[in-house]
């Protein structure tokens, strides 16, 4: 097993406080999905293209989105395949962990 490192910490650090905010958690799963305009993502996460382009600018700061150039526009994508891996993994062990939170999801779809 690797031993953690101080910088290696700060980095599982920074995923954490991307995570922390539902917004962003949802804007890194859209992005698990495909790459996307950020004027699409806030209308499909039903939230303004300031705040959109606020979660943006802090997802990438902690190094998991990268903003690419298209012609005139910008395209986000995650910085790395593992990202969603890892995204995935998370998301099936909070499931797991909390088997409440699929009964209370399922309540709440109906």
């Amino acid at each position: 097993m690797v031993a953690a490192t101080a910088a290696s910490l700060d980095a599982l650090a920074r995923f954490g406080h991307a995570l922390s905010d539902s917004t962003r958690a949802r804007v890194l799963m859209q992005l698990r999905e495909a790459p996307a305009f950020p004027a699409d993502l806030a209308d499909a996460l039903g939230v303004t293209r300031q705040s959109m382009s606020n979660h943006l600018a802090c997802l990438r700061g902690c190094g998991l989105v990268v903003a690419v150039p298209e012609g005139r526009r910008t395209r986000y994508e995650l910085a790395d395949g593992r990202i969603a891996h890892a995204l995935a993994d998370l998301h099936d062990l909070v499931l797991a962990t909390d088997p409440d939170l699929c009964a209370r999801s399922d309540r709440e779809g109906s």
